[in-house]
């Protein structure tokens, strides 16, 4: 088993000490990020910095705009999490103005960011992730009548596996390969020792990784029936912006009748299909091979601290009936969940010590509703390089463009991983609303534990959900599972909305509160969500009809944040401790443990070469 992580560096190599590995960007992540790792004579990392490198400025954007349009603004922070942050805002204007929606405005916007979990978590593993446990050249190698079986073996249902298929999807990468353009399999490390799966297991993945290609592009058609588009739906203050019309097909102005319905129930039937029969089994298939040869890395704050707001409720308004429950658990106690209050300035706080912004006092973290976003890029004494080109970062100074929020004062991880540990002790307390997710990992121990490893002449082994969840195979599972679960309540949502409209309901906004000569003088409001990588929260102030403030934590603010100033590093620091690297110069693991957080940084392009090629650039000092 992985050393269980504490939240601080101390006790660890000194700083400086050992080889430095420098990676600049990390790529297949949206944004911009630096990570820099000290490994000692055994290439064990006893160090880490992760660094955000590019500004975020949209609460200074929104300064002075219209509540109304604060969705359409912040949903651009993100190209991939398409609608979580205009959900999150819309809501917290709504908190502000005291607005309820209708039951139909619910159950879309329930659909939609389900449709965004599911699509989200789905092309994060096979496009984003994947690669970090499969060797795409490895694949080449397989015998395809043996792939076959193994497909059979872990998914008997799926019907894409016959031997000719495989055979198929062999030679149309053996072609790739000959070509010397590997497209989006260029650059890996290939042969790398950290790969340890055989080769018709590779090629399994490959061939699923395809297959996810033709199946998200249909996923998110859901979003363009309900919000007009995708990647960037729209949406609305005090409900959704589509009108439901039954009587007539293609009734004018009302883009929801019963043939897009029926169209949104044949895509939700799909996600479920695909969630059974090839995301669970290749994560479950995957992670039991990685488990077998002892990769257990990677948990970093996930074996103490996890938090989240709590989300998908069957009662619109009532956090009690949570399906995702909220809460935080601190130094890895799952017995006691403690309440989570996103207004209450005490518990969420944002702390810039090693950030580059400032504070009057950086000696104080602020309440988002008080927050300030104010740029001070200074580079400590220690930095190599130089402000446009940093060789090596100096931690001990302001080293990253993320703040550090903590909770009463304590780093926490946020996510899927989070999200599933919270529900399985909020499960064990007899939570009825939770009880799903308890199925969903207690299946899962059961195959990776007995059912995967008998089935490919494996030991069986007995590691408790405590012992596996905690690392980077862990974090990767809890996000298929909770795929499969958002596919699941996608379904009752679905014949809730038809039956409710049946019922002669055909409301989908509420206008009451419109006009701003309705606002009171001095409003505020938070509104969160649980985005794809963890607890979103947006807190807005609103005076005179205008935004006064406007300030947004994301999930990766929460996981990619520097230390604070008690010197507690964040979720990504503390994920690649003591973690064993296979080749220095091919850091494969760090790049593993940091993908399965899905980080998004800033929203910004991925940086590439004129000719396509990623520009990535591991440096070993």
């Amino acid at each position: 088993m992985a050393e269980v992580i504490v939240p601080r560096v101390e006790g660890t190599l000194k700083v400086g000490a050992g080889r430095r590995i420098v990676v600049d960007p990390v790529t297949r992540i949206e944004g911009h990020m630096r990570c820099e790792v000290n490994v000692d004579k055994d290439n064990i990392i006893r160090n880490a910095v992760s660094t955000g490198t590019m500004w975020r400025g949209l609460e200074v954007i929104l300064k002075g705009r219209d509540p109304r349009d604060a969705w359409a603004f912040v949903e651009r922070i993100c190209g991939v999490c398409t609608g979580c942050h205009a959900l999150t805002s819309v809501r917290a204007v709504e908190d502000a103005l005291g607005i309820k929606i209708p039951k139909n405005a619910h159950l879309i916007r329930e659909m939609m960011a389900k449709t965004l979990q599911v699509h989200d978590h789905a092309v994060h593993f096979y496009h984003l992730h994947a690669l970090d446990w499969v060797d795409v050249v490895s694949a080449l190698k397989a015998d395809p009548k043996k792939t076959s079986e193994l497909q059979q073996l872990v998914s008997p249902a799926h019907p894409l596996s016959s031997p000719g298929y495989f055979r198929d999807i062999q030679n149309r990468l053996k072609k790739f390969v000959e070509s010397g353009q590997l497209g989006p399999f260029m650059n890996g490390y290939w042969g790398n020792k950290a790969y340890v799966l055989p080769p018709e297991a590779n090629l399994m993945a490959v061939t699923h990784y395809l297959e996810a290609l033709d199946l998200q592009k249909e996923w998110v058609k859901i979003h363009t029936i309900f919000g007009g588009k995708n990647p960037h739906p729209n949406y609305l203050v005090g409900g959704v912006p589509c009108a439901i019309n039954l009587d007539r097909d293609g009734a004018a102005g009302a883009p929801i009748n019963m043939e897009r319905l029926n169209f949104v129930k044949a895509r939700i039937d799909e996600i479920i299909e695909f969630n059974k029969n090839v995301y669970i089994p290749d994560v479950l298939a995957i992670g039991t091979i990685y488990k077998q040869a002892g990769w257990l890395y990677g948990g970093g704050l996930s074996a103490t601290n996890v938090s989240d707001y709590g989300e998908y409720p069957k009662v619109n308004y009532d956090k009690s009936t949570d399906q995702l429950p909220g809460g935080v658990i601190l130094n890895g106690n799952w017995d006691e969940i403690l309440p989570i209050d996103p207004r209450d300035p005490e518990q969420v706080q944002e702390f810039v010590t090693h950030s580059w912004y400032q504070y009057a006092d950086e000696t104080k973290g602020l309440h988002p509703w008080d927050g300030v976003t104010e740029p001070n890029y200074q580079l400590g004494a220690k930095t190599k390089g130089s402000r446009t080109k940093i060789e090596q970062i100096d931690e001990g100074a302001k080293y990253s463009w993320i703040k550090s929020p903590r909770w009463r004062g304590n780093a926490v991880e946020v996510g899927p991983l989070s999200r599933y540990i919270l529900a399985y002790a909020h499960a064990r307390r007899g939570n009825k609303f939770a009880q799903r997710p308890k199925e969903q990992l207690e299946y899962s121990a059961q195959m990776i534990n007995s059912a995967i490893p008998k089935a490919l002449g494996l030991p069986e082994t007995n590691y408790t959900l405590k012992q596996m969840l905690p690392t980077t195979i862990g974090r990767t599972l809890a996000r298929c599972l909770e795929g499969q679960y958002c596919g699941e309540m996608m379904l009752d949502d679905f014949h809730e909305l038809v039956a409710n409209v049946k019922a002669g309901d055909r409301a989908t906004a509420n206008v009451e509160k419109w006009d701003p000569s309705t606002w009171p003088k001095e409003a505020k409001g938070v509104g969160t969500v649980a985005a794809p990588r963890g607890m979103l929260g947006h807190w807005v102030r609103i005076k005179d009809g205008r935004i006064e403030n406007y300030q947004c934590v994301v999930p990766t603010t929460w996981n990619g944040s520097p230390r604070d100033h008690k010197g507690q590093i964040g979720a990504f620091e503390a994920s690649l401790m003591n973690t064993p690297l296979a080749k220095a110069d091919q850091p494969l693991e760090i790049l593993r443990t940091i993908h399965s957080f899905d980080p998004c940084l800033a929203c910004s392009t991925h940086v590439m070469s004129p000719d396509g090629a990623e520009l990535a650039q591991v440096t070993v000092r």
